[in-house]
C-alpha cells in the first residue's frame, strides 16, 4: 500500500469527505509529509474505489461546484488495519534493532566524548 493510500483511507475513518476535505485530513495526520496534488489524490480514489477499499458517499452541490464525497468500506477498514499493523511491526523490529547495536556511552571515556552545548544563558549544558 502506498504512503497516500494510507493515508486517504486513514482519512476517511471517522467519516465521509470530498477531495479538498481529505487532502486536508492527509495534510495534517501526516504533519505535513504527505501533500496530496490532485491528480495524485484522484488517481489514489481511483485505485481505491476500484480495489472495493472505499467508496461514492454522496454528491453535493457547494457554492456551484459539485463535490464528491468518498466512504472508507469494511475491506477498506482491514486493509487499512492490517497495513497499519504491518507498519508497526516493522517499527517495532528496527527499534529493537537500533537499540541492540547502539554504542554503550557509560564511563569517563565517555564523559571526554560528549559535546559541550551553550546552555540558555550562555553557558554550557
Amino acid at each position: 500500500m502506498t504512503q497516500a493510500a494510507f493515508f486517504v483511507l486513514t482519512a476517511l475513518v471517522d467519516e465521509p469527505r470530498h477531495g479538498y476535505g481529505i487532502v486536508q485530513e492527509v495534510d495534517e495526520l501526516s504533519e505535513g509529509h504527505v501533500q496530496l496534488r490532485i491528480g495524485t489524490l484522484y488517481g489514489v480514489l481511483d485505485r481505491l474505489t476500484a480495489d472495493g477499499l472505499i467508496e461514492p458517499d454522496r454528491e453535493e452541490v457547494q457554492q456551484g461546484r459539485l463535490r464528491k464525497y468518498y466512504r472508507l468500506t469494511d475491506a477498506g477498514g482491514a486493509a487499512l488495519s492490517a497495513e497499519a499493523e504491518r507498519m508497526a511491526a516493522g517499527a517495532r523490529a528496527a527499534t529493537q534493532r537500533i537499540a541492540a547495536h547502539r554504542p554503550t556511552t557509560a564511563g569517563p571515556a565517555a564523559a571526554s566524548r560528549s559535546v559541550r552545548r551553550p546552555g540558555i544563558a550562555g553557558g554550557t549544558a
